[in-house]
């Protein structure tokens, strides 16, 4: 399915402030996962054809970076970071209880398909440990009683 003419406008936009069009395949890549949800083999070569590059080019650049979805994710990712100052303070017990909460593994989506929840290797927020980032919001110092709140609000949505 071609682009919409909205979406190839604000492609073109992007492409247009890039150096190179080949240096704008990261935020190409984003605007199409923000518009669809995941990037689509059919939107990786409709990309590719904007790029004027392969699209196993953009396919290689999709399939290498965690923020990019392949397959359908949820209308909300949940990023729960796993490194050490996290791991220290608690991430892996967040981890299991969001896991529990949610019924599903890290990696997986809600039967709903409300929520995604995925593991990242650091979020940079050390000093409030554990953290969480869901969508583009971070949840510091971690309870139970907080992860319990942000489930009830992602749920609701």
């Amino acid at each position: 399915m071609p682009f919409s003419e909205p979406l190839k406008k604000r492609l073109n936009t992007i492409i247009s402030k890039s150096e190179t069009k080949r240096s704008a395949l990261i935020p190409v890549l984003r605007e199409i996962q923000n518009e669809y949800g995941s990037l689509s083999s059919e939107s990786m070569e409709e990309a590719a054809k904007m790029l004027e590059i392969s699209p196993s080019s953009v396919q290689n650049v999709a399939t290498f970076y965690t923020m990019f979805f392949t397959e359908p994710a949820g209308k909300h990712i949940v990023w729960v970071c796993r490194t050490l100052s996290c791991a220290l303070r608690g991430a892996e017990h967040v981890e299991h209880y969001m896991c529990d909460k949610l019924g599903i593994k890290t990696g997986e989506t809600t039967p709903d398909g409300k929520i995604t929840l995925m593991e990242a290797e650091c979020l940079a927020s050390c000093g409030t440990a554990p953290v969480i980032l869901v969508d583009d919001t971070l949840e510091e110092n971690l309870t139970k009683e907080r992860v319990d709140k942000v489930i009830e609000e992602l749920s609701k949505d």
